[in-house]
């Protein structure tokens, strides 16, 4: 795998545990607001996970199905394509592009595959 597709895989996975933690944070928030406990720290974690992290572009994506694809898992990188409704990358909306990219992280880690 090249540095360039293993940067942006990273990449990826960094932006697929920030949204794990920010529902987490949101979960939190939601409890002790319930309990009228902790407002302060709440209001903290909830400005704090309200960062937008850069969108991800095409050219991100296409790196990582490439390497993917290069790797042995053109099948999967083709019925990722088609399980999001397209053919090709280019007929996805960029507004999927964050999940695709979390998904196609986990392709050839999958139990069993080499990678």
């Amino acid at each position: 795998m090249s540095k360039m597709s293993e940067l942006d895989l990273c990449i990826g996975e960094l932006r697929s545990a920030t949204q794990s933690l920010t529902a987490v944070a949101d979960s939190l928030a939601t409890l002790f607001d319930k309990n009228g406990d902790a407002k302060s720290e709440v209001n903290a974690l909830q400005s704090e996970s309200k960062v937008k992290p850069k969108s991800v572009t095409l050219e991100q994506v296409r790196a990582v199905l490439a390497e993917k694809s290069r790797s042995g898992h053109t099948a999967d990188v083709r019925d990722l394509l088609q399980k999001h409704g397209a053919s090709k990358l280019s007929e996805i909306d960029p507004a999927k592009f964050e999940a695709l990219l979390g998904e196609a992280s986990t392709i050839g880690l999958r139990e069993g595959e080499d990678g």
